[in-house]
């Protein structure tokens, strides 16, 4: 059988694994991450019109003082209609030519790895792109077209969730069975598959039948950051400042799309249109914290959004260990040290939890199975670790009934693991 590529790209990392011979392995993407096998999804433009991937791109973002442009979680904006594209140095990118220069990256590390050319690929996707059904077909059309622009010729989709339970299933024994609920942690979206699972059956027929039940909800990883940056880090950049209208003594809100924006770290990049930096001048030569406002400036005119969200985002795996932490961060004479307990996280996002939540029940209910029905509980990804995302799990099924291995490569394992499904 023909060499197949299985690609995970997700929001924040992506991954390779591949078929061939009847056996599936994780290649090494990215030989300057700490993790070989995993790559950040994430691109730089340097002024030299270079582009760079992956943790190249970050370390050149950095050594050259944030300049040029940078982007991450391209992913989240697939199903956005809005966004069909942006400009770079004068040269207009469609959505999908960013993705592909992802994709390519990944492909011709593969290449390199097995030695030869493999034009077929098993890309994974969520459960939901977006919960609109229309942009959900865009968002896998878009990823379909970008994969045919980096040079993939056949291009199946297997659920992430599902890709999950194949790569578990290969740890039972032969002629073991199990109803197995499936929860995939991503940066973007948290997808849920009951799925009947068996021992040595691996690869060997199709497994539509198998599947009792999918689901999922636009809530997961980066949801988290973005809560801890509007409950606590918000307030350093214009969250509830006031100004005063031009020729009034009326007092204004800064209006809460800038502040929603900013709290979404794929997204500050909007913030640097013509019209909204103008807008945000207007503001801050009325507003009652003229330094917030400057700050926001600083913030979007020398791109360090990124940094700032990488430091939320350590806070909040701190937390997975502590039940205290800090955000710090430095920038030109912006000083933050920010306290945040385990307690005001699971606070903050008692909103988040809850939609994820009710996204379980309801698969497990659609699956005509109960609760106690459910034989293992299989969780993968990064935000899978957080204490309250597994007490969620413990509450309903059981501590004894929980999986947690393998977080970051379990999907891409199961991509690989579905290729005999499709060819």
């Amino acid at each position: 059988m023909q060499t197949v590529f299985g690609i995970d790209f997700g929001t924040t990392n992506s991954a390779l694994s591949i078929y061939r011979d009847g056996k599936v392995e994780i290649a090494d993407i990215d030989a300057f991450n700490g993790n070989a096998s995993l790559m950040r999804s994430v691109l730089y433009f340097n002024e030299d019109e270079e582009i760079f991937t992956g943790q190249e791109a970050i370390d050149n973002y950095v050594s050259d003082g944030a300049a040029g442009r940078f982007m991450q979680s391209i992913k989240n904006f697939l199903p956005n209609r809005s966004f069909e594209g942006t400009e770079v140095f004068g040269k207009k990118y469609l959505i999908e030519d960013l993705v592909a220069i992802i994709l390519k990256k990944i492909k011709a590390q593969g290449e390199a790895w097995v030695g030869s050319p493999v034009d077929s690929v098993v890309l994974g996707r969520p459960v939901v792109f977006s919960e609109d059904p229309e942009k959900d077909a865009l968002a896998q059309s878009r990823l379909e077209k970008a994969a045919r622009k980096a040079g993939f010729r056949n291009i199946f989709f297997q659920f992430e969730p599902v890709a999950a339970a194949l790569s578990y299933e290969e740890s039972l024994p032969a002629g073991a069975e199990k109803l197995v609920l499936i929860g995939d942690f991503g940066g973007g979206t948290s997808d849920f598959t009951v799925i009947r699972v068996k021992g040595g059956a691996f690869g060997r027929s199709d497994r539509r039948s198998d599947v009792l039940s999918l689901g999922g909800v636009y809530t997961a990883g980066d949801k988290f950051d973005s809560q801890i940056m509007w409950e606590k880090i918000a307030k350093y950049f214009g969250r509830g400042v006031k100004y005063k209208g031009m020729g009034k003594d009326e007092e204004f809100d800064i209006p809460h799309s800038i502040i929603y924006t900013l709290c979404q770290w794929h997204r500050i990049p909007l913030l640097r249109a013509r019209k909204t930096r103008e807008q945000i001048r207007l503001i801050k030569n009325a507003a009652t914290d003229r330094k917030a406002i400057e700050n926001l400036e600083h913030l979007i005119g020398d791109n360090f959004g990124f940094f700032l969200f990488r430091c939320i985002e350590k806070a909040k795996c701190e937390l997975s260990q502590a039940d205290l932490t800090e955000v710090v961060f430095r920038e030109r004479d912006l000083s933050i040290t920010e306290a945040v307990s385990r307690e005001e996280f699971e606070t903050m996002n008692a909103g988040n939890v809850a939609r994820i939540a009710g996204c379980i029940d309801e698969v497990v209910a659609n699956s005509g199975i109960t609760h106690g029905g459910i034989d293992t509980v299989f969780l993968t990804g990064g935000t899978s670790r957080i204490p309250f995302i597994r007490r969620l799990f413990e509450e309903r099924f059981g501590a004894d009934k929980l999986e947690n291995r393998n977080a970051f490569t379990s999907v891409v394992h199961g991509l690989g693991a579905s290729v005999p499904l499709f060819t």
